[in-house]
């Protein structure tokens, strides 16, 4: 792992007790998975920026690497392949040649959370992370954020008032240096099977970061 990296990710993080004690009992129950905090994927200075909730249990958090292997991932790696972001569109596990493209992946909460619902205390404790990694992103950068939570954190770690910017599928907020913050519905199956997010309104919001990306004013 790079130097630049391990600025906005510890592998070796427990600051939370009680994701770090439900790591544990994870772990004990699955020794093949990951079960521990899951690293940013992709490009090492991106343009783009996604960032999720947490890690899935039997997705991210037994493959060790975001949106892999769960339900979640299958139309946010399409979505990515569809608009250049990635190599391929779909994404099996951290050996099967998946490269992102100027994009890099990341959540708000590094370690599975039980019920995949961390308490507000621990997004806040991992926000110095994220805080971090957007540090690292070059000026007009765009952020995507997959659900209110994560809306929430990129808005505290850029130092901002959370009631100035609401959250809303397909909103855009302006950030400070130059960066455009585009929300979407998360990507879970519990959103696309209800048809809360369709296939057309994630593509709505990687046409914006895609538009912004390419110089044009969407």
């Amino acid at each position: 792992m790079s130097a630049k990296r391990t600025a906005f990710f510890d592998p070796d993080c427990r600051q939370c007790p009680r994701l770090s004690a439900f790591l544990g009992q994870v772990s004990a129950q699955y020794p093949a998975y990951h079960a521990r905090p899951v690293a940013p994927f992709g490009a090492e200075q991106p343009r783009l920026l996604i960032v999720g909730l947490a890690p899935g249990m039997h997705g991210a958090n037994a493959t060790g690497r975001p949106f892999t292997g769960d339900h979640a991932g299958i139309l946010l790696y399409r979505t990515l392949f569809e608009f250049g972001f990635s190599n391929q569109p779909e994404s099996r596990s951290r050996e099967d040649g998946l490269e992102l493209r100027d994009c890099r992946i990341t959540n708000a909460v590094k370690c599975l959370p039980p019920g995949n619902k961390p308490v507000p205390q621990e997004v806040r404790q991992c926000n110095p992370f994220l805080q971090a990694e957007l540090d690292t992103l070059p000026a007009g950068a765009v952020i995507i954020a997959l659900g209110r939570v994560a809306h929430d954190a990129v808005l505290r770690a850029c130092g901002l008032r959370l009631s100035a910017r609401p959250f809303a599928h397909a909103a855009v907020h302006e950030l400070p240096r130059g960066f455009r913050l585009v929300d979407s519905y998360h990507c879970s199956r519990y959103n696309t099977q209800t048809r809360r997010l369709t296939p057309e309104m994630f593509a709505t919001v990687f046409r914006l970061a895609r538009a912004r990306l390419d110089g044009g004013h969407a």
